[in-house]
């Protein structure tokens, strides 16, 4: 469910932005003064309904301390400005050429071609110090990559459409088991840059957005999950 999922008084002075709602969100969230907060994985999916155990610890830990939660799923991977998808042009400093992955008829990540290629670690290495975590790889593939397919977080069900478009490298989130003979088999490299990192972006770039626009005070709280 993405949009508003729970209100606060009305009024905003501090937003905090993280990928994930959760009981420590919230904390750091009332620690820091913030009365919004703006995530990625909210607590509210398609069929919660029941405000009752773990639900209702969070909910009623926004509630007593008047902070509203916002959530944004799908939009915040697919917007051309502030989205996890996008946004990593900027950061890794690589042009797009065109969008890539269709995902419920939408086309929700990126695809690269580099005019001198670039070999696995190298990629890895950039991943690591201008996104954050442990990129972890399978170099199944070509040793010279002249072309990457980018998807955010959990992307891997995308393989196969980098495997027909003939992609030297895919790029995404986490991995998955059932994902490791495919890859190998077609003989593409994968780097998993980590679900978490690569979706630290999107609510990054909203952060900041927030701030200009706003005038309120932002800050990114930071949670790694190791996925």
């Amino acid at each position: 469910m993405n949009g508003l999922q729970v209100e606060n008084n009305g009024v905003v002075t501090k937003a905090a932005c993280a990928v994930d709602a959760s009981v420590e969100t919230f904390e750091k969230a009332i620690n820091i003064g913030a009365d919004f907060i703006l995530v990625h994985h909210g607590i509210l999916w398609k069929n919660d309904f029941r405000v009752t155990g773990n639900m209702y610890e969070r909910v009623k830990m926004l509630v007593d301390n008047n902070i509203s939660l916002y959530a944004a799923h799908l939009p915040l991977d697919i917007h051309p400005v502030f989205g996890n998808n996008s946004r990593i042009s900027d950061v890794l400093g690589w042009e797009s050429i065109e969008d890539f992955g269709k995902y419920h008829g939408m086309l929700i990540g990126k695809l690269f071609r580099f005019n001198k290629p670039k070999k696995i670690n190298e990629i890895a290495e950039e991943i690591k110090t201008k996104i954050g975590g442990e990129p972890v790889l399978w170099p199944f593939g070509k040793a010279e990559i002249k072309s990457v397919a980018y998807i955010s977080g959990g992307g891997i069900s995308m393989l196969n459409q980098a495997i027909e478009a003939d992609i030297d490298c895919f790029i995404t989130g986490e991995p998955a088991h059932s994902a490791f003979w495919l890859a190998k088999e077609a003989g593409i490299n994968v780097i998993f840059a980590g679900h978490y990192y690569t979706e630290t972006l999107g609510v990054k770039s909203i952060a900041k957005e927030l701030k200009n626009k706003f005038k309120i005070d932002t800050e990114f709280i930071e949670l790694p999950t190791g996925y």
